[in-house]
């Protein structure tokens, strides 16, 4: 037992040792030296390095051809994807920079200047396929939808968190506001988005620990609401009807979806190899964002495709492991709603490329083309590096010397 209590403190020892003597660069531009980050934070940034570098070859392959024919360049979308990338990863280390709890403040305020941007694209919006999703800001295409998911995994780890000692009125503010968005995303309409929100803040819920039957009865009603939505909306009937027999309509609404089943059946065990798929020379629509997944079954078979699986599997464990190192049940939360957003709507993109579930608008976070996706992914990566470092307990150590020197 002795022998235990030495080798922690020599331990603390070495820690607050590498922590003085870190050099100018660690100081300056992460919040602890390299040396003491977790190595669930270690491993994690690594591989969302590999996550950008291997979203850039897949795009460059699913763009070029399209690219070169359409813009002149094919390498037109690549070179505004690096550009967003550069944009995004120079988020990730400001947000890894900026405390938790700085982030919880500005929670509400993003959430609502998110609600207030999603209702203006009803009003202004760019209209594409007939959705009003974009606000249209000089060059720059701005989806709040997607800006907005970071705020509302961490106001949603904020009210859930103490969701037992916060009083009714606060309660049911928040509820009318994150419903309030939920049918915004709905008028756009956008019910994929509006589905994944809902899924994500539930998520949250439960994670928190909220009674199963409140639960259970926000699930029915969250049920409800979409059947509403696709009864009410010919621009969604039409896909669900399509995805459940798309040979009904092969050159019209299914379409789309028999020709990602062949680029997908194409691509055998092995693959037709990097840059050879052929749907992707305007067989397949939207080959660059919603149907990217694939082109990548494709030209990397189901081998590839199991690959990525465990790819997304080892994220989803890494979050986990996160969580449960977490000091405070705030942070737990937003661990568990980074992990669950990334993986989870990767998931979904697979899903819906594969025919599982009706056709959406989902992008494959880090993958599909789209800066806004960018963003908001890295924003995520972010907090969940920095709930990794701060249940460490160094940050505290480090803040106490600066405000002693």
């Amino acid at each position: 037992m002795k022998q235990g209590k030495w080798t922690q403190k020599e331990g603390r020892g070495t820690q607050n040792f590498k922590l003085q003597n870190s050099n100018g660069f660690e100081q300056k531009h992460l919040p602890i030296p390299w040396g003491l980050w977790p190595a669930e934070a270690r491993l994690f940034i690594g591989l969302l390095g590999f996550w950008s570098l291997a979203g850039l070859l897949i795009l460059g392959s699913a763009s070029w051809w399209v690219a070169a024919r359409e813009m002149g360049d094919g390498a037109y979308y690549l070179k505004r994807q690096l550009i967003w990338l550069a944009a995004s990863w120079s988020l990730l280390f400001f947000v890894i920079s900026i405390s938790l709890r700085k982030w919880l403040k500005l929670a509400g305020p993003g959430v609502l200047l998110g609600a207030l941007l999603i209702a203006t694209t009803l009003v202004i919006g760019s209209t594409v396929n007939g959705a009003s999703r974009w606000l249209i800001l000089g060059p720059v295409q701005i989806q709040p939808s997607e800006l907005i998911k970071p705020f509302l995994v961490l106001q949603s780890a904020s009210i859930f968190a103490h969701w037992k000692r916060i009083n009714f009125d606060q309660k049911l503010l928040w509820l009318a506001v994150f419903g309030s968005i939920i049918l915004l995303i709905l008028k756009q309409p956008n019910l994929s988005t509006a589905a994944l929100t809902g899924i994500l803040i539930w998520l949250i819920a439960l994670s928190s620990g909220v009674k199963l039957n409140n639960l259970f009865a926000t699930a029915i009603g969250g049920g409800v609401l979409g059947t509403i939505s696709i009864l009410t909306n010919e621009y969604q009937k039409l896909r669900v009807t399509s995805f459940l027999d798309p040979w009904q309509d092969p050159q019209g609404n299914g379409y789309q979806l028999i020709q990602s089943l062949l680029a997908i059946g194409s691509g055998g065990w092995f693959g037709e190899g990097y840059g050879l798929s052929t749907q992707k020379l305007q067989y397949l629509p939207i080959q660059s964002t919603d149907f990217i997944y694939a082109v990548f079954a494709e030209e990397f078979g189901f081998i590839g495709s199991l690959m990525l699986l465990l790819f997304l599997l080892l994220i989803a464990f890494i979050g986990f492991k996160i969580s449960l190192r977490c000091r405070n049940n705030q942070s737990k939360l937003i661990a568990i709603g980074c992990s669950s957003l990334l993986v989870g709507q990767s998931i979904l993109n697979m899903a819906v490329a594969s025919g599982v579930i009706p056709t959406t608008g989902l992008p494959f976070p880090l993958i599909s083309y789209g800066g806004n996706s960018l963003i908001a992914s890295l924003f995520l990566g972010g907090l969940l590096i920095r709930c990794s470092l701060e249940s460490t307990g160094l940050l505290a150590t480090r803040n106490l010397r600066k405000i002693a020197k």
